[in-house]
């Protein structure tokens, strides 16, 4: 029996930040991977999925340039992508990544064993490695076991049939390409395929593409996918995939007339994630569940006493972010620091084309909350660095939303061309308590695209200056 201070099962972007940090702390920590350090996030989600649009994008750009690019930039003869060379490049990031996980758990001492875990008991589980099973006991168990597609009855993984793990792994681009669900993973990877030159069609059961998201954001992005060539299909659903030979058949319900059918090489299903509860004991813990989900207290901890729970395991938004926050707090918390998870707000990013960020609150759920608001948005086809890099026609914008009464923000978003990366700004605006007086009076950078965030403040004072 192998015991120690702290034993962190999963190794994605909670359970190994929860490790290192526990391991800075002078925790004796072991932490129980069945895959590969970095979880989903790092291996098979955000970060290959990022490399793979960022790809995508490229070769759109030469594309373009092949057929007389406005900028005067001209190639002789349209490219052509070798999928297999792109997926390989795409994996050495990912490697390069993973090999780094593992010398940061090295550096602070964490004991890393590889294997599938399964508890017996609150504290105690068995691990089945390559080389046998080893038995572990901790004082205290961190559960960050993450989350796994979900696959509605009749769209099981199979043949043509794919998640979006496989669809990353793809060493051919597929002529025709249908995408079931049209949330920001659809979305994402739909894009990048129909980037790179595959047929996409989007089945999804709601009115509207990316329905979590409030429609004034998501215009844009139906407006890209509609010129783009990319057919929708909203308010409809998949009833069953025929499999025929290399391809797929799929039934597919679109309101009271007869079923359509629809061929595919691939069906990629992108309906949502479930947390991963099932196969490794989480029933003999005896810990109090909320749903589907593990439930928690403001520290993350479980019903049982020293047990916590992080990440996906508990609930939404199942961000690799909020992971990482979690598992830094729990690990702080162990070693004896007083600290709750209560942070103002998670922000969201959805890299599809053009890019959507999003923190606090909305306009409809300030109105849903009786919160009496004010909105301030400036677009970017008023911003000169926006224009200047191609990126202010395409219906973006920056948008605050605050207190009528005391200016203070409640919520920030925007959509358009790399807005991502504004996203860190809108957090820190609304974790530090920002009135649209602070984000008015602070100097932001010319030419930049955070100017539009400067804007949309002096917008809600009502006296913006560009607009």
């Amino acid at each position: 029996m192998i015991r120690t201070k702290v034993l962190v099962v999963g190794g994605g972007p909670g359970g190994y930040v929860a490790a290192i940090r526990a391991g800075q702390l002078g925790l004796e920590t072991i932490l129980v991977e069945a895959e590969r350090l970095g979880g989903t996030c790092l291996i098979k989600g955000c970060i290959p999925s990022k490399a793979l649009i960022h790809a995508a994008g490229t070769f759109e750009a030469m594309r373009r340039a092949a057929g007389g690019d406005a900028l005067g930039i001209m190639l002789p003869e349209p490219p052509r992508i070798d999928l297999a060379r792109t997926v390989r490049w795409k994996e050495g990031i990912v490697d390069r990544l993973n090999h780094g996980v593992a010398a940061l758990l090295r550096k602070a001492k964490v004991r890393v064993i590889e294997g599938w875990a399964t508890f017996s008991d609150a504290k105690t589980c068995t691990v089945r490695t390559a080389g046998g099973e080893e038995s572990v006991r901790a004082e205290h168990v961190i559960l960050a076991n993450g989350s796994e597609p979900a696959f509605p009855l009749g769209l099981e993984p199979g043949g043509p049939v794919i998640s979006s793990t496989e669809a990353l792994l793809l060493d051919r681009l597929p002529e025709r390409l249908l995408v079931v669900g049209a949330g920001y993973i659809g979305l994402e990877l739909g894009t990048a395929f129909r980037k790179m030159g595959s047929d996409v069609t989007v089945v999804e059961a709601r009115e509207r593409v990316l329905p979590n998201w409030d429609e004034k954001l998501t215009n844009p992005v139906k407006r890209w996918l509609e010129r783009a060539g990319v057919t929708l299909h909203l308010g409809a659903s998949v009833e069953a995939v025929e499999h025929t030979g290399a391809e797929a058949v799929a039934i597919v319900r679109t309101g009271e007339g007869p079923a359509i059918r629809i061929a595919a090489e691939k069906v990629l299903v992108t309906v949502g994630r479930r947390p991963r509860t099932q196969g490794w004991g989480l029933e003999a813990m005896a810990v109090d569940m909320a749903g589907p989900f593990v439930r928690i207290d403001e520290q993350c901890r479980t019903s049982m006493r020293d047990v916590w729970a992080i990440g996906d395991l508990v609930g939404e938004p199942m961000l690799a972010h909020k992971a990482s926050a979690q598992g830094e707090l729990v690990a702080e918390l162990i070693a004896g620091a007083r600290r709750h998870f209560d942070p103002v707000a998670i922000p969201a990013v959805c890299f599809t084309e053009p890019e959507i960020v999003s923190v606090g609150l909305t306009p409809p759920e300030a109105e849903e909350r009786g919160l009496d608001a004010i909105v301030g948005q400036f677009p970017f086809a008023a911003s000169g660095r926006a224009l200047s890099m191609e990126a202010g026609e395409d219906g973006g914008f920056v948008r605050v939303i605050a207190r009528r009464d005391d200016h203070r923000l409640l919520g920030v978003q925007a959509v358009g061309a790399h807005v991502a990366e504004l996203v860190g700004e809108f957090t820190l605006a609304m974790e530090m308590g920002a009135l649209l007086e602070d984000v008015a009076g602070t100097i932001h950078a010319h030419p930049t695209l955070t100017e539009a965030f400067h804007e949309a403040a002096l917008k809600g004072l009502g006296h913006a200056i560009h607009i």
